[in-house]
């Protein structure tokens, strides 16, 4: 049991709202607000119900000390502009008597901004003072940042022991969305790909849920080792052909239908020469950053029968537009189906924002890491916390 907004009385209360306003920026400017404009919904839902509102939020890593490039001010000013007629109080800093005297003297639908919460290593640390402090401020705890909801912080996890708490609309959205992942129509065909090659959970679960599981970026590349052959300069590493290796023994491995032909170079440019090679041919200095078209062609008519696709990672080094052809034909394709579309991850969400196709998709989750451990069914400390604090504090919720 995932308590809600809907699940306690919020009039008039002051609530201590994390939201996730670790957005990209440049120069001090926000270049994505993406995520700011994706917690309004619980913003406006709060502000209804007059309550006063303290944001916590983290950006970067700062590791616990004051790195101006790391502060939420721009954010802060960014918010105010969304919200030109509510009274945005701007708080430099995150804990201590002279915050908490500044809340306690605000007005109903006031909001007050803090600091960013890594500028403390205690926020990381899951420190129980912290949390306190934290907890302190509010009378209500509303959990609206899906996207670390998978770590152990006090922002996340700690303060939960301390005050009453509940999910926030993202929250809900986001378990209600990725949850269609392991209760939707079959067939269902998950799409693997992206860079990082520790996605071992992922794929085991896959393998558990799909009828047939695609697999692209550079994941293939320790799968066709693991089967013996040469991959030349493509990227992959020990420990990731080994778990290959497990993985392909298992019964379940029939479902993995690896590429047949990539696009490669053979110099680590934008610049360099690009040319097709088959999956069994690829020579000792040459590198695979792309699918092939035969594989877009083959992933197309798996894709083409399915009721529910998963979809993590991009296909190729789309960050190049020569090695962006797979990711952008094969998105746009999704994207003409009826099946319902679950996309998770950072990287794949910055692809399909790139090449327009987010709102075209039944869901593309911000969550990143959270929206990979949720769907690999690790276990969620925010959710789980949110849980026990269900149990623990029911009698106050009334």
């Amino acid at each position: 049991m995932i308590p809600t907004l809907h699940h306690i009385k919020l009039n008039n209360k002051t609530v201590l709202l994390r939201v996730d306003y670790n957005v990209h920026m440049k120069a001090g400017k926000i270049i994505d607000n993406s995520k700011i404009k994706e917690s309004l919904d619980t913003i406006h839902y709060l502000l209804h119900k007059k309550c006063k509102i303290v944001i916590i939020s983290h950006l970067g890593r700062p590791n616990g000390k004051r790195v101006k490039e790391f502060s939420l001010k721009p954010t802060y000013n960014h918010l105010q502009r969304l919200l030109p007629k509510v009274k945005i109080t701007w708080v430099p800093t995150t804990i201590g008597e002279k915050v908490r005297k500044r809340v306690s003297k605000g007005e109903a639908s006031e909001i007050f901004f803090l600091e960013n919460l890594r500028y403390h290593k205690e926020e990381m640390e899951n420190d129980r003072t912290f949390a306190h402090s934290l907890a302190s401020l509010g009378e209500i705890y509303v959990n609206d940042a899906f996207a670390v909801s998978h770590r152990k912080h006090s922002s996340i996890v700690g303060v939960t022991k301390y005050m009453p708490s509940v999910a926030g609309i993202r929250v809900v959205e986001e378990i209600r969305e990725l949850n269609k992942a392991f209760n939707g129509k079959k067939p269902s065909v998950w799409l693997i790909g992206g860079a990082k090659l520790q996605k071992v959970d992922f794929i085991l679960r896959s393998l558990g849920q799909a009828d047939h599981v695609l697999v692209g970026g550079a994941l293939p590349f320790a799968f066709l080792k693991a089967k013996g052959f040469s991959i030349g300069a493509s990227k992959t590493d020990v420990t990731s052909v080994q778990v290959a290796k497990d993985i392909l023994r298992l019964k379940e491995s029939k479902k993995i239908v690896l590429p047949v032909d990539f696009l490669a170079t053979e110099k680590m440019s934008s610049k360099s020469k690009s040319f097709v090679v088959k999956s069994n041919e690829i020579k000792g200095h040459e590198i695979g950053l792309d699918l092939g078209p035969k594989t877009i062609k083959l992933f197309k008519q798996h894709l083409r029968n399915a009721h529910t696709i998963v979809w993590n990672g991009p296909l190729g080094y789309y960050e190049w537009t020569k090695y962006a052809q797979s990711t952008k034909e094969i998105g746009r394709f999704i994207s003409k189906l009826t099946a319902t579309t679950i996309c998770g991850g950072g990287e794949t969400h910055d692809a399909l924002k790139k090449f327009h196709l987010n709102s075209k998709m039944t869901h593309v989750s911000s969550g990143g890491g959270a929206s990979l451990a949720f769907l690999s069914g690790k276990e969620m400390p925010a959710l789980t916390a949110l849980g026990e604090n269900y149990k623990k504090f029911k009698p106050k919720r009334e």
